[in-house]
């Protein structure tokens, strides 16, 4: 058993990562053992492509504002390991996250000995820690949980939720997942559950075809951006962007979200569309104040982040197509006209050819590095894939930040993007710097 929380974390990251039996028997069999606490949790689940933290942050902070205890599951984590379990914010104590894991180990060796299922992976083992940390250790009003990868398949998904989100579907882990958007959509869809409510921001047609089949094959209610919620934007400026939202009588007028970026009005119009069903059909009624004032104090760790004013410094975790070009419109949005300095490292098992080719052109300058994770792609490979007339390579990411920021003048923009494990690294550093300004 453990006694530290070194001990613990060791355990944890020394398992598979990646199971080679993908489902969620594992899962139903140790819970079971446990007396199933997560059917004791009162879930919102939320899965999709790009936006899946966004979205749980916002909801996570309307909640919080109206009074409730509300608990967070996500994957990665950005700063430490901990926040991937959060109550309030506050991420799980070292001394409860190795209670859990005691808990769980027993049970990991059980199910590899007394079943065929084999060991449990490193995702299973911490969302069993996740159960029983808000099932039975910090009970909470509400808990939102992130899938991890897929939806279908995903350790998360043994929770019946009183309302899920797939904020969008597009092509991303498509050796896990499938090569087509219909595939990629069957796993996403396979969260929806029986009779409850499903709120969507999907927009391809052969995605929402999907969703639409096996939401009518659950006998659930299913919301769409653009038939049964509306967003509006109206503007944008330092503060943030500003929207109305419409869903049915609801109507919110010049709601304000720090988030940049006109993606991040279609995550919060999600949240916003699950709070208006859990308000009509689950009894969780939220104010209106509330809801404004979590709206705007919601904010995600690497999502078009500034982390230095002198130089100007911005870090985003675009770490798909999708995301980058996400990334690419939020830049021209609101640093048009200006020079970007472009740094840029990502992980070989990515489309990184494309991502390369697209976020170049938003930059006056590119810099590829590479980090120490074992998928992370060199800093030649991105080098070789990069079309830019000003491109150059670093393998050094720590030297090629410091020395990008010596160089990026004072009307001018360091963007540093990519992997989010890159992007966990880099925030880190530079919170560091900013210490020490």
């Amino acid at each position: 058993m453990f006694e530290t929380i070194d001990e613990t974390l060791s355990w944890i990251h020394g398992l598979i990562p990646h199971g080679i039996k993908p489902g969620t028997k594992r899962m139903e069999w140790m819970l079971d053992k446990l007396g199933n606490p997560e059917r004791t949790i009162k879930a919102i689940h939320v899965g999709g492509t790009n936006g899946k933290g966004s979205t749980v942050c916002y909801l996570w902070h309307i909640y919080q504002e109206s009074g409730l205890k509300v608990g967070t599951y996500i994957s990665p984590y950005i700063t430490t390991f901990n926040e991937r379990m959060m109550v309030n914010g506050t991420p799980i104590s070292d001394e409860d996250l190795t209670k859990a894991a005691n808990i769980v180990y027993p049970l990991t060796l059980a199910v590899n000995q007394e079943t065929e299922l084999g060991i449990p992976t490193e995702f299973e083992v911490v969302t069993m820690i996740s159960f029983v940390y808000f099932g039975l250790l910090n009970p909470c009003d509400l808990v939102i949980y992130e899938v991890g990868l897929g939806g279908r398949l995903d350790s998360t998904n043994v929770i019946h939720p009183l309302v899920s989100v797939i904020t969008n579907v597009a092509m991303d882990h498509m050796k896990q997942l499938g090569n087509t958007i219909k595939s990629i959509a069957f796993e996403k869809a396979g969260i929806i559950k029986e009779g409850t409510g499903i709120v969507t921001t999907a927009e391809h047609p052969d995605a929402l075809a999907v969703i639409r089949d096996k939401t009518a094959e659950k006998e659930a209610k299913l919301f769409v951006l653009g038939k049964d919620f509306e967003v509006d934007a109206i503007g944008h400026d330092e503060e943030g962007e500003h929207f109305n939202f419409t869903a049915g009588t609801i109507h919110y007028q010049d709601v304000t979200i720090h988030m940049k970026g006109e993606h991040q009005l279609k995550n919060a119009s999600a949240a916003l569309m699950a709070v208006s069903y859990l308000a009509t059909y689950c009894d969780l009624a939220v104010g209106e104040d509330a809801i404004r004032s979590g709206l705007k104090k919601a904010a995600w760790p690497g999502r078009f982040e500034r982390m230095l004013n002198h130089p100007l410094v911005i870090i985003d975790g675009a770490h798909n197509v999708q995301g980058t070009e996400a990334l690419i419109r939020t830049v021209k949005r609101y640093y048009s006209g200006r020079t970007i300095h472009l740094l840029y490292a990502a992980l070989q098992d990515k489309e990184f050819e494309k991502m390369v080719r697209l976020i170049e052109r938003a930059a006056h300058d590119i810099t590829l590095t590479s980090f120490d994770y074992p998928r992370a792609a060199s800093s030649d490979l991105l080098y070789t894939a990069a079309q830019h007339a000003r491109k150059t390579k670093n393998p050094d990411w720590r030297n090629a930040l410091h020395h990008l920021i010596h160089e990026t003048g004072e009307n001018e923009v360091l963007l540093v993007c990519g992997s989010l494990y890159f992007i966990s690294v880099v925030r880190h550093e530079l919170q560091t710097m900013r210490g020490s300004l």
